[in-house]
């Protein structure tokens, strides 16, 4: 338990890094599309599933054809979908009040994912902290003062899509490994890699800048770093860590520790800012901690 619940905290961490990306480059007209970091990054976390997966030829199983419909499906609701329409939200409503809403996932997985035998009681202190938390943060953003426009009510929508698109995929993605204890995390993850890849192409040859376009910019460099570091560390590490979380873990409980992917987006966001969070904001935090401590303990 105490594997499952460190490999999840980190996997939050990863996580909360793709949040403030889309910040550090110029999005929109004249400059990146959301399609082309979204490709970029998934372009990258196939490259590295496939590498992991011929080095490790000898040891690693392939995937059968369902294993590799399966991986195809999850992949859009987890990775390539998912990602795109946060990178929307982000473009239009900024990074505070998208997370905040994907910052809701735990409610509804521990919702919709308690294990049978845990009494709702027990699961109320940790389900009253995250919304106290979520409530507070809200009250306390400042950053929604665009919040009239809208853009901004169309980048709250994209946001909501993409909550939906990853509280479905934690879901099955547990159920899924549950009933294929057989298939290990890392395998996992790379059929999941391969899949996504393959989308991210595609997607980038429908949608995407033209190569010399992106080499053209001044920040061509950071988004190729960018790129790197979010499909290696922020999908392929992250994922392998995930499931094994999925893997030791209930559905509701790992559900909490998507919090953590909420506190250090905000965190990072923070300090790209360069300002120190509000007390109402430190606050919040405190109670989402609380919530998720809450929650482990619900669970033991």
């Amino acid at each position: 338990m105490v594997t499952g619940i460190l490999a999840g905290l980190a996997a939050g961490a990863l996580w909360g890094l793709v949040f403030v990306a889309p910040r550090m480059l110029s999005m929109g007209y004249g400059g990146y599309s959301s399609v082309d970091l979204t490709s970029g990054r998934f372009a990258v976390y196939g490259l590295v599933a496939a590498l992991a997966m011929l080095c490790g030829l000898g040891r690693r199983r392939w995937p059968t054809l369902r294993q590799l419909v399966a991986a195809l499906g999850m992949s859009v609701l987890g990775f390539s979908g998912y990602y795109l329409f946060l990178v929307l939200a982000i473009r239009d409503a900024g990074t505070e009040m998208p997370s905040l809403l994907i910052g809701t996932i735990p409610l509804w997985i521990m919702l919709l994912g308690k294990p049978h035998g845990l009494r709702w009681s027990a699961l109320l202190p940790g389900l009253a902290l995250t919304l106290a938390g979520l409530l507070l943060m809200m009250a306390s953003t400042t950053g929604t003062s665009n919040g009239a426009g809208l853009h901004f009510w169309r980048g709250m929508g994209y946001a909501l899509v993409s909550m939906l698109s990853w509280t479905a995929f934690a879901l099955l993605n547990s159920a899924w490994l549950k009933r294929h204890p057989e298939v290990n995390a890392t395998d996992w993850a790379n059929w999941l890699g391969l899949a996504t890849g393959v989308g991210a192409l595609l997607m980038w040859l429908a949608a995407g800048s033209a190569m010399h376009a992106i080499a053209a910019r001044a920040d061509s460099m950071r988004f190729v770093l960018l790129c790197v570091f979010a499909g290696f560390g922020s999908t392929w590490l992250a994922t392998i860590l995930w499931n094994l979380a999925s893997q030791r873990l209930s559905a509701s409980l790992c559900g909490q520790l998507i919090v953590s992917e909420t506190l250090f987006a905000l965190l990072y966001s923070f300090v790209w800012d360069g300002h120190w969070p509000t007390s109402g904001q430190i606050g919040a935090c405190a109670l989402f901690t609380f919530g998720i401590l809450a929650s482990i303990r619900a669970h033991r």
